[in-house]
């Protein structure tokens, strides 16, 4: 599949998709939200990908939304809205990122402000690079986190220190955002592909049906009590004892060896 604004590549059952104009630090376009949505929809299906890594070429990683597209209306999500690409809300980047069932990791390499802070945040891991920063900068521009950072923001580091960083239109560090515990990870500018790749590797390496069930079991957990988790839990084990993969898992175990799991 053709993308605009964007690059798409797998390595080693790991999806890279690399948002892909440096010119504008990866600032969004309209065409850029449809090819976004377009390629984590592929990844999410491709029985080949296990790990979608999410990053920005150059030295930013997204600047936000593109305000001089904005401005002019070309290429602007405005323009997308108005020409009935949009209006429906599920096939948005945001919602089609958190509803994914395969691990999804940002590898943070610059900036990252407003509409791509919450594409950072709405990642099951972030990784950043010593020279990265993240930018609330919403309300500097009269606007709100509109793309999942009012839900994200508050539990990932609480309420009192969302309010403050959303208030306040706070730029963290990638120092401070690490000891926020908003990131999982800052690693040498240099070193951070290698470093998150390796981290998607890994990951890569374990059942991939259990791994995206983990992830399910705990989405849902963060909108039901305990009780219900369990019961879903349980419901969710059931598959994945019959599976090829836990057989494989077991057998290996007892080997004392790698297992090589197949996805099935």
């Amino acid at each position: 599949m053709t993308y605009q604004d964007l690059r798409y590549e797998v390595r080693d059952q790991v999806a890279v998709i690399t948002l892909d104009r440096p010119e504008r630090l990866n600032a969004i376009s309209g065409p850029m939200l449809r090819s976004l949505s377009a390629a984590l929809v592929g990844a999410n299906s491709d029985p080949g990908v296990r790990v979608v890594v999410l990053t920005g070429a150059g030295r930013g990683f997204c600047a936000g939304l593109d305000l001089k597209d904005q401005s002019s209306g070309e290429g602007s999500v405005a323009e997308e809205v108005a020409a009935g690409g949009l209006f429906d809300l599920r096939d948005a980047p945001p919602i089609v990122l958190h509803n994914m069932d395969k691990p999804t990791l940002a590898a943070v390499n610059g900036p990252a402000a407003g509409y791509g802070l919450d594409l950072a945040l709405g990642c099951d891991m972030r990784i950043l690079g010593s020279e990265a920063k993240l930018g609330a900068v919403f309300t500097r521009r009269g606007v709100l986190p509109e793309s999942g950072g009012t839900w994200l923001l508050p539990r990932l580091v609480g309420w009192a220190r969302a309010a403050e960083i959303a208030f306040r239109g706070r730029v963290l560090s990638a120092q401070e955002a690490l000891d926020l515990g908003l990131v999982n990870r800052v690693v040498a500018q240099e070193r951070l592909m290698d470093e998150t790749l390796a981290l998607a590797t890994e990951i890569a390496a374990n059942a991939p049906l259990a791994v995206q069930a983990t992830k399910r079991m705990m989405r849902m957990g963060m909108d039901e009590t305990f009780e219900a988790n369990v019961h879903h839990v349980y419901l969710a084990l059931l598959p994945l004892f019959r599976s090829q993969d836990f057989q494989e898992g077991m057998r290996a175990f007892l080997e004392r060896r790698e297992p090589q799991f197949i996805g099935r």
